[in-house]
């Protein structure tokens, strides 16, 4: 047994109930309703939840497909139609409550797929891999350090070290009133690290989370520090469906919601929310009213923002909710995708996935003929190859075409054999629906919980109270929007799980 797995559990890096659950009945013991919109991460696992519990629950969804940012649909190529995605995602271990959400449709999450490695490429350093370090704190912590040649000896000495501090010290409450009006820019700033090490460390790091360094509050940074890193006992491991997303996991998980007697309704765009006597009103763009007791908002921060201006009503029953839409409803910056089909291969030891440091536009590259079946028929049937790029957080106002050869040509730069191979097609978009985290924003970010009897929302831009990020925060909103619903109406709630709620030098309360 590896010894980070023995310790781990003594670290108190186990996974922590923080919504212990149950409560009430299995299902809930008379008539209730709810609406959700919203077919991302978020609202289906509201809707998994609230339909195995007896709620009679619909959810909307704006788009012909569900899966938000983690959606996929089909495309058609010169030779045929396959699947494509917003981007890859990386399926952490501790995503401890979506995984719990995706094993009600495979319990021994079969369809997942270990990725090997988590290489970082740089084209002014050699590349470091971090995919193979000690699963438990602190002994992944210090196996970084004693192995990266991006931080020596030497360099630690130079660190102001009260400065690194906070990043071994996140509380839910003192991380954010001492750190929240500060960058994560400034804050790397004053660890003095040296310039390789900030890029190789902390700046991949920070991209992945769609925000720049200059514009994302450093106790955000540090509690995704705590959540990937130092608070969780499975270390920075990753699975990715071995299926496209819409095979592996949406069609799947309505099956699952319709078998227990809820609706999933596509192309149905939320355009106001009324309240309609104890419940609430929910009109999509046909002019199609949903009432329910109960709604859930699950989509993203522009959508939201939107919808509640559109709900003149909510100004009376939601003031606080309204008051905070406009910061909230502003995005990060925007993101690209591009994925490549071409008409050969890379070198076979390439990575599956990884991480690009200081590239202007490049963030991440993904082998999909070496991921998801499909993209892997294609590449044994042609010979080429299908590789997809993505840009984090770029600059605003680029073409989308433009972002996608940017990209490419910054790979070439990493992987020279790239230059050699010919397009056959490309498939591309940019878009700006991830929530942003500038310094300040802790004060006026939602939490699940409105202001209003019976409205909730869920997202990974929604406050959640305990460490948690991206596909973990929108599941983890989303059973918790769940379990309010199911409280109120008498039914057992599901548990929630998290990470080690407190860093490794964190004080007592």
């Amino acid at each position: 047994m590896a010894l980070s797995r023995v310790v781990g559990p003594l670290l108190g890096v186990r996974p922590r109930r923080v919504d212990p659950g149950g409560g009430g009945a299995p299902r809930v013991p008379h008539p209730a309703s709810a609406v959700v919109v919203g077919g991302g991460i978020a609202g289906m696992s509201a809707a998994v939840v609230l339909a195995e519990r007896g709620v009679r629950v619909t959810v909307l969804e704006a788009a012909a497909t569900l899966g938000g940012r983690l959606g996929a649909w089909p495309e058609t190529l010169a030779d045929g139609v396959q699947q494509v995605e917003h981007g890859f995602h990386a399926f952490f271990r501790q995503y401890y409550n979506w995984r719990s959400v995706l094993r009600r449709i495979d319990p021994g999450l079969g369809f997942l797929r270990p990725v090997p490695g988590y290489p970082i490429l740089s084209a002014r350093w050699p590349t470091e891999e971090f995919g193979d370090l000690p699963a438990a704190p602190p002994l992944n912590l210090l196996a970084l350090l004693a192995r990266s040649p991006s931080l020596r000896l030497r360099d630690l000495r130079g660190m102001d070290r009260n400065a690194a501090l906070p990043l071994l010290s996140y509380h839910p409450v003192r991380t954010y009133a001492e750190l929240d009006e500060t960058t994560a820019d400034e804050l790397l700033d004053s660890l003095r690290l040296p310039d390789r090490a900030r890029a190789m460390l902390f700046e991949v790091f920070s991209h992945s989370f769609f925000n720049h360094e200059a514009e994302m509050s450093a106790a955000e940074m540090v509690a995704q520090f705590h959540f990937y890193l130092l608070g969780n006992g499975e270390g920075l491991a990753f699975d990715a469906p071995d299926e496209d997303y819409a095979t592996a996991i949406w069609t799947p998980l309505t099956r699952h919601v319709e078998r227990h007697g809820g609706r999933v309704v596509t192309g149905a765009a939320a355009t106001a929310v009324h309240r309609a006597g104890d419940g609430w009103r929910v009109v999509t763009g046909d002019g199609t009213a949903y009432d329910a007791r109960h709604v859930v908002l699950a989509v993203d921060p522009p959508a939201l923002a939107a919808l509640v201006g559109a709900s003149a009503e909510l100004a009376e029953h939601a003031p606080r909710l309204v008051a905070r839409m406009p910061a909230f409803g502003t995005p990060g910056p925007p993101y690209a995708v591009a994925r490549y089909w071409l008409d050969g291969d890379v070198r076979p030891d390439r990575a599956v996935f990884s991480g690009v440091s200081r590239q202007p536009t490049l963030d991440s590259v993904t082998l999909y003929h070496r991921l998801e079946r499909e993209p892997r028929h294609w590449a044994q049937r042609t010979g080429g190859s299908v590789l997809e790029l993505h840009a984090y957080a770029c600059e605003p106002g680029v073409p989308a075409t433009e972002l996608a050869e940017r990209m490419r040509a910054e790979l070439t730069t990493l992987w020279p054999e790239v230059a050699g191979l010919r397009v056959r097609q490309l498939s591309t978009r940019v878009a700006a629906q991830a929530p942003a985290f500038p310094p300040g924003s802790s004060a006026w970010r939602p939490g699940v919980r409105t202001d209003a009897d019976g409205l909730y929302l869920a997202g990974d831009g929604i406050a959640a109270g305990f460490p948690s990020a991206l596909m973990e925060r929108s599941a983890a909103t989303g059973v918790i929007a769940a379990n309010h619903i199911l409280r109120a109406e008498g039914g057992a709630a599901e548990p929630v799980h998290s990470v080690r709620p407190r860093g490794l030098l964190a004080k007592r309360d």
